[in-house]
């Protein structure tokens, strides 16, 4: 009889660890290497103490990238995040400094507490990949991952993401609690932060562009592609949803499904793995008709009974 458990992939090793620090958060820790392996950016919005910098400190380590994080405050500047020039005596002209910015990982923490004008230091970056200061364009490293945190906007002291800021994450994840047995293992160890300094790198920095690659190379039907289509049509003609999703978001859930498939080794991309991703990648996309929320992932689940698969 022939085996049920999935192949081996590059990134299995990673998975793995991951899942050894995030207890109870399997598709969580995949979606968050999907979207790196997708090219995009990922926002992590949550309560405090539920493990988000922990997967994000857990995520750069085990991938052996280059990382720095930023606490966001309502007094920071844009200088802050991206760098600043200085006046250089000596040599009689200006020396750049480099922000936090230019790291292969970016954690930004606590986005949401930064004002709209520090929040928007990351929209080139993010979309462009290059930040632009004095005049002169610099190009960020490769690969380049930004992952933010955010408090729920009921709580105090936050400034909402506008809508542009939030279509630059590929993908918005929640953690949520543990379940019982996870949260039973947490306490009877302490915790997991103390384990990170001793986390190995999985995977060399080289070897992420080419499995990017990989990933983009997965294969989708013309039968999957009106399926994502008829999937995109209904958020727009729904009344639950001010505007339904772009053709950005429309890209964002193609290249999110293959990144899925490609960590489960399979080569083409299903139905279900289109409904597996379309919450993460929708929800903060669609904001609901009363205007005062984003979709949660009941109305996605509506939208995907609403929906045939032909």
């Amino acid at each position: 009889m022939p085996s049920t458990s999935p192949p081996v992939t590059p990134v299995a090793d990673v998975i793995a660890a991951a899942n050894r620090i995030i207890l109870g958060k399997d598709k969580e820790v995949r979606l968050a290497i999907a979207c790196l392996l997708a090219r995009g950016h990922l926002l992590i919005e949550d309560l405090p103490g539920v493990g988000k910098t922990t997967l994000a400190h857990t995520l750069a380590r085990l991938l052996g990238l280059q990382f720095s994080r930023i606490q966001f405050t309502s007094d920071m500047l844009p200088a802050d995040v991206i760098g600043v020039s200085i006046y250089d005596r000596e040599k009689s002209a200006f020396r750049f400094l480099p922000g936090a910015i230019f790291s292969q990982v970016l954690l930004a923490d606590e986005i949401n507490r930064a004002t709209p004008k520090t929040q928007s230091a990351l929209l080139e970056a993010m979309e462009e990949r290059q930040v632009t200061v004095d005049g002169e364009t610099r190009p960020l490293p490769e690969p380049f991952f930004v992952i933010a945190t955010q408090n729920p906007s009921t709580q105090i002291g936050t400034f909402p993401l506008p809508e542009s800021q939030l279509d630059r994450f590929l993908l918005r994840v929640e953690l949520g609690y543990p379940d019982r047995a996870a949260e039973r293992t947490l306490l009877e160890s302490g915790g997991r932060r103390d384990a990170l300094p001793r986390l190995a790198a999985c995977l060399a920095p080289e070897r992420i562009a080419p499995l990017q690659r990989a990933a983009g190379e997965i294969h989708v039907s013309p039968a999957l592609f009106d399926y994502v289509q008829a999937l995109v049509e209904a958020t727009r003609a729904s009344p639950r949803f001010i505007h339904g999703l772009s053709p950005r978001a429309a890209l964002a859930l193609i290249s999110v499904a293959r990144a899925w498939v490609f960590l489960s080794g399979r080569r083409m991309v299903m139905p279900e793995d289109v409904q597996a991703v379309l919450p993460s990648v929708a929800c903060h996309r669609l904001q609901l008709a009363d205007g005062n929320s984003h979709a949660r992932p009941d109305d996605i689940a509506g939208l995907i009974r609403s929906v045939s698969v032909t």
